[in-house]
């Protein structure tokens, strides 16, 4: 089987296609309590990113933070990317793992 991708999503990186080369023994998706909680964390902070991005009452507060901390030498470069670490901190301070 053969695996092709294309990023178009905002980067800063300049390698935007991978190819992957697989055979159905490769192809293991596990069901462990940790890929579990991934994949079910993944799905929510989705859902919260779409819903903040479109949300018109936190917009200019979150451009105000999102420009504040992008020059820092470890400053988030995109939006996308400025939500995502918001959004993931929101879900990891409701669902604390144990």
């Amino acid at each position: 089987m053969l695996l092709a991708t294309h990023r178009r999503a905002a980067t800063t990186s300049d390698s935007c296609n991978r190819i992957y080369l697989r055979d159905e023994t490769n192809i293991q998706i596990s069901n462990s309590a940790d890929s579990v909680w991934a994949r079910q964390r993944f799905k929510t902070v989705a859902g919260m990113v779409r819903q903040r991005s479109m949300d018109l009452s936190k917009l200019t507060q979150d451009q105000m933070d999102f420009i504040a901390q992008r020059n820092n030498p470890r400053g988030i470069k995109t939006m996308r990317a400025y939500y995502w670490h918001i959004c993931g901190q929101e879900y990891d301070a409701q669902h604390p793992r144990s």
